[in-house]
């Protein structure tokens, strides 16, 4: 179950999901912790290079799905509902946002 939050280090802002959206999104940084744990244990038993780069090529897929997602869900709420609300730098920091993680 969800526990006390902690503002982000980033904004300071925070957000309030469904527990749906928790479960998800806490379920797929699961899997991705458990292919870089995976990937850490390759090393470890010194895997065949080609081997290590093919796991990390799935678990850099596996983030950016999570980041589709959490992209998804980030627009049709908190910005909906800034934009809604009159406040439309929400469109600014979307746009900066977006522009970084396309770098």
């Amino acid at each position: 179950m969800k526990e006390e939050k902690e503002k982000c280090c980033c904004t300071g802002k925070t957000k309030k999901r469904t527990e749906q959206e928790y479960k998800d999104l806490c379920n797929r940084l699961s899997r991705i912790e458990g292919q870089v744990r995976g990937v850490k244990k390759m090393v470890e038993e010194d895997a065949y290079c080609i081997d290590i780069l093919m796991q990390v090529s799935a678990i850099t897929s596996a983030l950016n799905s999570f980041n589709k997602v959490l992209m998804a869900n980030h627009i049709k709420s908190c910005v909906k509902e800034n934009v809604q609300n009159g406040n439309e730098e929400i469109i600014d920091e979307l746009v900066q946002t977006m522009q970084k993680l396309m770098k």
